[in-house]
């Protein structure tokens, strides 16, 4: 087995590299130091199984296993922590294992045993104890692409896709904009019902001469149409911006 170990502690590290390495059965250990070199990590080593942390600096481990868990063959994840307050039942489903620090080995052993990959069930267990993702992912070419929500202006619906278009590019996802409206309705605002804008980029409106409403959105050329449903709450934002 290929194993990636995630922990921002350096001790927490090593001590798991020398359990690790004392199984038979374990052929490499990778170490990384927080989500965003998990989510690196595991498309560059290919793991079979990761042990992460759920609270580290930048990206916790919660987030990171979303992340993770959409590559195309995503290993499975075993999270380490020294937070029994996260050991809900949530966590008890066949593809997720909950180890408490300080990790014994026979405890270690048998989680590896039984480690098989995330289902959805599992996915959605993760996402309801995390309070939101900060970085969207986009699949590209087989990899994934982890796009900064700090730098996203808008998410459109254009028939079964949804366009995320963001500081440097823009690319195709697979959330819906009605699961993104619910997880990042403080952050973000309905236009239409086929596009939601992140209300720090929003400037002011702009009317036409036929009386359509759009959104101004900094040095970004393309106007988004606001509806007239949604006019009065864009106007009453903008005022309070």
């Amino acid at each position: 087995m290929k194993l990636l170990v995630v922990d921002d502690e350096p001790l927490a590290q090593q001590r798991l590299k020398q359990l690790l390495s004392e199984i038979d059965f374990v052929d490499s250990i990778t170490l990384a130091n927080n989500g965003l070199q998990a989510v690196a990590a595991c498309q560059m080593k290919k793991p079979d199984v990761v042990l992460m942390d759920i609270r580290m600096p930048g990206m916790d481990g919660l987030e990171a296993a979303q992340h993770i868990s959409q590559l195309e063959d995503p290993p499975a994840i075993i999270f380490t922590t020294a937070y029994d307050e996260y050991a809900l039942d949530a966590f008890n489903v066949s593809a997720v294992d909950y180890l408490l620090k300080p990790v014994r080995e026979n405890h270690l052993k048998g989680a590896l045993e039984k480690a098989r990959c995330l289902n959805q069930a599992q996915i959605n267990a993760v996402k309801s104890q995390h309070e939101g993702r900060t970085n969207i992912t986009a699949k590209i070419s087989g990899n994934i692409k982890l796009i900064p929500i700090k730098e996203i202006i808008y998410f459109q619906a254009e028939l079964k896709y949804v366009t995320v278009k963001y500081l440097n590019g823009e690319t195709i996802i697979e959330d819906t904009l009605k699961e993104l409206q619910s997880e990042f309705s403080e952050s973000f605002v309905r236009i239409h019902r086929n596009a939601i804008v992140a209300k720090k980029f929003i400037n002011g409106i702009h009317r036409d001469n036929e009386g359509h409403s759009y959104v101004v959105l900094g040095d970004d050329e393309k106007q988004l149409e606001i509806s007239r449903r949604h006019l009065s709450d864009v106007k009453k934002l903008i005022s309070q911006l």
